[in-house]
């Protein structure tokens, strides 16, 4: 009998122990999941956000992880797999569009840094009838940038069969373009000019192309920006920081590294990242106007539908207003480095 009543306290106890474990696991914090699109320079600030420790000085603890496609990371978002999202307009906007509660709540950058690279076979804008674009994802914002150019040469995907080919993220495109599997691509200068010394065309400078699209902008749902305001507001203060901490010309050499860490690439084609860094990025997170529609006309081009939709740019602007504010009116502080 005694024994009996050892094993039922022991085991009461053991129990009690995992329902205690079980219920602090609950209660702790999980990491917050932040995605981005692309491996381009309009993401280093993120990367050095987490590298240099802003995230943590404000209390974000998160995970970043890649997600190929603009598409694919919106709609990651969506099932609220992940939090914050990196990326360009046209498929968030896409999203909000189809009735998805997405939010923008500060865009960080709204200029074109994407040359258009074309084999050196090409040497005119007019041969690219006919020809294969590379892309990393229908509808994101390479793609954009593609739309945006053949109109600037006053050309039509459909009316002069160009073909789009889904085949991966800048520096795979650029793998493409060497090895003959596409035609053209749009580019940063970190890979257009490593394609321009090996006798690759640049068809088309980045400071040609004037219009302006939202090509890195951070999304949210908007139950979470209602349930965890003060983490958003967090996280705007972080990257509003390491944007400072990017382009201060004392922390050069620290991104420069980053720079060849992330994208693989050497000093020299580090340093064309840089000036792309510099080119691409506003200073303040607020959302041009221009660069919404724009993105809202060339969703047209998919789903026509999007351009009749009242909602879809309303929706957006309404929230960057709000949410920027405090982001934008904290003075960076100073990091390491």
């Amino acid at each position: 009998m005694p024994r009996i009543k050892y094993l039922v306290g022991v085991s009461t106890a053991l129990a009690l122990q995992v329902c205690w474990c079980f219920s602090a696991f609950s209660a702790a914090p999980s990491k917050l999941i932040i995605g981005y699109a692309a491996m381009s320079a309009r993401v280093v600030p993120l990367w050095i956000a987490e590298e240099q420790g802003i995230l943590a000085k404000y209390g974000v603890d998160s995970e970043q992880v890649f997600i190929r496609g603009a598409p694919t990371l919106v709609a990651g978002l969506t099932s609220g797999d992940i939090h914050f999202g990196s990326t360009g307009g046209t498929a968030t906007l896409a999203a909000i569009a189809a009735g998805h509660d997405l939010k923008m709540v500060a865009a960080f950058s709204s200029r074109n840094t994407y040359d258009l690279v074309t084999r050196p076979s090409i040497k005119r804008a007019e041969e690219l009838r006919g020809k294969r674009f590379g892309v990393t994802s229908i509808g994101g914002t390479v793609w954009m940038g593609i739309m945006l150019w053949l109109e600037h040469f006053g050309l039509d995907e459909q009316r002069d069969k160009i073909q789009l080919q889904v085949i991966g993220d800048q520096s795979i495109q650029m793998q493409a373009l060497e090895h003959g599997t596409i035609d053209a691509a749009v580019l940063d200068g970190v890979f257009s000019r490593r394609l321009k010394q090996k006798g690759f065309n640049i068809t088309g400078e980045y400071s040609q192309l004037k219009q302006l699209f939202t090509s890195q902008a951070i999304v949210v749902q908007g139950k979470f920006l209602q349930q965890r305001a003060d983490v958003v507001e967090n996280l705007l203060k972080a990257q509003v920081e390491a944007i400072a901490f990017s382009l201060a010309p004392k922390n050069k050499p620290i991104v420069i590294k980053t720079f060849m860490r992330r994208l693989r690439v050497d000093a020299s084609a580090a340093e064309e990242g840089y000036g792309d860094l510099h080119r691409a990025m506003d200073r303040k997170p607020y959302p041009s106007p221009e660069g919404l529609r724009n993105v809202q006309r060339l969703m047209a081009l998919r789903s026509p539908k999007s351009a009749k939709s009242k909602s879809t740019t309303s929706s957006t602007t309404g929230l960057f207003a709000g949410s920027t504010k405090a982001a934008s009116s904290t003075k960076p502080t100073r990091s390491k480095g």
